[in-house]
């Protein structure tokens, strides 16, 4: 996926600021994915074996987890789709309809989510940060 999807897509933009983040599953980590990845991104790789290294399991920091995926699950399963299609059409749907400044509020609570983090040196967060 990576040498057939991903990176042919990322031909097609600028990618000199980009960061590329991943958990940690072993079949993500392996020396050749890893390798890849470290020479397309270099040290803006978030990873178990990058440059920088992500925290495991670390729902208080990734926004893919504290938000993203949730907010996709629950609305394209609200209609509850019998269909593959119906599937893939809702997931299109609902990515389609995120507006930036959606995720304009996901970065600033995920910026407050890193200077907690930061300011009470890695101690685990109070529930009221969860709310956006």
């Amino acid at each position: 996926m990576i040498t057939n999807f991903f990176i042919p897509e990322l031909n097609n933009h600028d990618v000199q600021e980009l960061w590329f983040q991943q958990d940690g599953a072993t079949c993500y980590t392996v020396r050749a994915t890893i390798d890849l990845l470290k020479d397309m991104f270099g040290d803006r790789l978030i990873s178990r074996f990058g440059p920088v290294n992500w925290p495991p399991r670390s729902c208080d920091l990734t926004p893919l987890d504290y938000f993203l995926w949730g907010y996709v699950k629950s609305l394209v399963y609200a209609d509850k789709p019998q269909t593959l299609d119906n599937l893939e059409d809702n997931i299109c749907r609902v990515i389609a309809d995120i507006r930036p400044q959606m995720l304009e509020k996901v970065i600033e609570n995920w910026t407050s989510r890193l200077d907690y983090i930061r300011a009470s040196r890695g101690s685990p967060m109070p529930e009221i940060i969860f709310k956006m």
